[in-house]
């Protein structure tokens, strides 16, 4: 079992489903069930699948995970996307370089593995 609470990228991710959180809460009440559902789903799975995966006993199910939170940090990249042309998010949010970041070390990470 990997320490996934030693994981920078697990740290960060963490950081991010709280800014995403608090980033959501002024979004419009009319999107509560709809884009901030969505947004909110998406980074928490992030975290949750480098957890996930670090607890697994094989490093070919410790990617698999980390490729299914790299597919979470793009679709939450897209509702982002989505929430600054609907003016929601400001577009030069410096949330957008977080998630790039963290999208780059789960890319690192799973490369580690191999």
């Amino acid at each position: 079992m990997r320490p996934h609470k030693k994981l920078d990228v697990w740290n960060k991710a963490i950081k991010l489903v709280t800014k995403i959180y608090k980033i959501t809460e002024s979004y419009p009440e009319s999107e509560k069930f709809g884009l901030v559902s969505q947004m909110r789903r998406a980074a928490v799975s992030i975290p949750s699948n480098i957890a996930e995966g670090a607890a697994r006993k094989g490093t070919k199910e410790f990617q698999q995970f980390l490729s299914i939170a790299q597919g979470s940090a793009a679709e939450l990249e897209t509702q982002l996307i989505i929430s600054a042309e609907l003016g929601f998010l400001k577009e030069d949010s410096s949330i957008f370089d977080e998630l790039e970041d963290i999208s780059r070390m789960l890319l690192g990470l799973s490369r580690s593995l191999k």
